[in-house]
């Protein structure tokens, strides 16, 4: 009997697409495997006339794929790492790391615009996107917006928006490149934690025998040292506070940026570490220590 796997996603058309990219994985590493994607919309989809930080953060985009998960009607499931809660129900883990995208934010403009000056209005409900474009532009104004790739860009061209902000791996994966205004470098703004990687979760308990071929590890290095300086650093689902890793060889650029709810200021900061050796675990704790290193720096330079 063939195996078949029932893959659980949102139904946007880029959540589809990206749990697309790990069913294509999945055929790759074992063509008589079947595949079906199971498409649900939930609670933060839902809700679009209200901040996350109002509704629950960003649990509410996982909610019903994990009470699938847990009931058993998917087998698996795929999330954008960066929406999912930095805390994750012990009995579906992450099981795979999808290989890391362009990690980078983009700024998208209205049309007839090409850069943004002194009262230009920017759409965004990220408080890590507003804290740090403010740097790059102080004399802009800031109004939420919520939505998938396409809502945003029609209320860009019918709400009186002159730009918004989006992943750039999220325009990639849709084949939107084109409608990129201005990529912003890391180092002008530190992506969300996870930024451009694919996370698959499953039951704790099931066998993958697949799993190990579709988990890139570069990502899995990444995702852990970004995750855990989030979780030392207090941050969470609404935190403007931001992680990102580069992993090259055995040696781990890692970019932090730590905000204080208390004193309602940030600081930013990069170290380079080593994560070398044979073994996986022993490379994911270099990775944690990493994480949790930079974060417990900043918080004390503040």
């Amino acid at each position: 009997m063939r195996t078949r796997i029932r893959i659980g996603s949102r139904e946007s058309l880029l959540a589809v697409r990206q749990a697309e990219i790990i069913r294509d994985r999945i055929r790759q590493a074992d063509p008589e495997i079947e595949t079906e994607i199971v498409t649900m919309k939930t609670t933060g989809d839902k809700i679009l006339d209200k901040s996350l930080a109002k509704i629950g953060g960003k649990g509410l985009f996982v909610k019903e794929l994990d009470r699938a998960l847990l009931e058993g009607k998917i087998d698996i499931s795929v999330h954008s790492l960066k929406d999912m809660p930095m805390e994750v129900n012990p009995d579906i883990p992450i099981l795979a790391y999808g290989k890391r995208e362009d990690p980078r934010d983009v700024i998208l403009f209205r049309e007839g615009i090409a850069e943004l000056k002194a009262g230009s209005v920017v759409g965004t409900s990220s408080r890590r996107r507003k804290l740090q474009l403010k740097e790059l532009y102080p004399g802009c104004i800031f109004k939420g917006i919520r939505g998938n790739v396409q809502t945003r860009m029609r209320k860009l061209s019918e709400e009186g928006y002159d730009a918004t902000l989006l992943a750039a791996a999220g325009l990639a994966r849709l084949g939107m490149e084109s409608c990129a205004g201005r990529y912003l470098s890391v180092e002008e703004m530190i992506p969300a934690a996870g930024q451009g990687i694919l996370a698959v979760q499953g039951r704790k308990d099931a066998d993958y025998p697949w799993l190990s071929l579709i988990d890139d590890r570069k990502a899995r290095l990444e995702a852990i040292a970004e995750r855990c300086f989030i979780r030392a650093a207090g941050g969470g689902c609404t935190s403007p506070s931001a992680a990102h890793a580069q992993l090259c060889g055995e040696e781990m650029k890692l970019f932090g940026l730590y905000y204080s709810e208390e004193k309602c200021t940030y600081q930013k900061d990069v170290i380079c570490v080593r994560i070398d050796g044979e073994d996986l675990r022993s490379r994911e704790r270099q990775a944690e220590r990493a994480g949790e290193g930079l974060a417990l720096r900043l918080m004390g330079s503040l």
